[in-house]
Formats: C-alpha cells, sequence, structure tokens
C-alpha cells in the first residue's frame, strides 16, 4: 500500500512541473514593437495571443512619457484614478499580464488622447 506522504509528495512534485511548464511557455513582448510604446498604439495588440504570465515591455523615453496600469474607466476617460492605478516611470518597464482584460495608458497631458494606449487580453491557461 502506498503510504500519504508518498502520495502528497507525488502531488507536490507534480504541481511543480506544472508551474514550470506554464513559466516556460510565457512569452514576452514588445510593446509596438520596434517602434516602442509610442503614439497610435491601439491596435497594436491586434492579431496577437497573449497569456495570463506573459511580459509586455514597454520601451519609451522616461522624460517625455510613462505608463499606467488603469482600470476600463481610466482607459476610456485617459484618466488616472488612484489608488487602482500603477505608475511606471523607469523608461523600459516589464509588466506581467494578469487574467482578463489588462488596460495602460500614458497620464503624460496629451499622450492618452493621442493613441498612448492599449487593452491587452490575458487568457487564462488551465492546469493539466
Amino acid at each position: 500500500m502506498v503510504s500519504t506522504s508518498a502520495i502528497l509528495s507525488a502531488i507536490l512534485l507534480l504541481s511543480v512541473h506544472i508551474l514550470h511548464l506554464k513559466m516556460a511557455l510565457a512569452e514576452t513582448f514588445i510593446v509596438g514593437d520596434d517602434q516602442g510604446w509610442d503614439f497610435e498604439m491601439q491596435n497594436w495588440p491586434q492579431g496577437k495571443r497573449f497569456n495570463a504570465g506573459d511580459t509586455l515591455v514597454f520601451i519609451y523615453d522616461r522624460n517625455q512619457h510613462n505608463v499606467v496600469a488603469v482600470n476600463r474607466n481610466g482607459y476610456v476617460s485617459c484618466q488616472v484614478s488612484p489608488p487602482n492605478a500603477r505608475v511606471y516611470t523607469s523608461g523600459h518597464d516589464e509588466i506581467k499580464l494578469e487574467a482578463g482584460l489588462n488596460y495602460f495608458i500614458s497620464s503624460i497631458p496629451g499622450d492618452c488622447q493621442e493613441g498612448m494606449k492599449i487593452v491587452v487580453l490575458g487568457r487564462y491557461i488551465e492546469s493539466y
């Protein structure tokens, strides 16, 4: 008969393998590709497939722009409403996608209105 500790060890080992598989499948995307994080970004996500856990890399001039993770209302209105918004200002920000819709804007006056905003769907990957 197999002991309970052997079964628990096997379950733990299997869970670790699944976690590593999910991490290995995660991709990294440069927002805006060669252009980087810039104006007229709304269409950049089209035709790409994103999963929760993938990383978006925002590359931009930190003296001119920023990246703010906002909710839907912030995306539509181009307004940052703390405390929910996360502001990034390094010029090379790496942000992991969450499951569901992820909204990003630049909060520098005029940027979002000129199209410096994207919405990305992070698909949830089932663990098997």
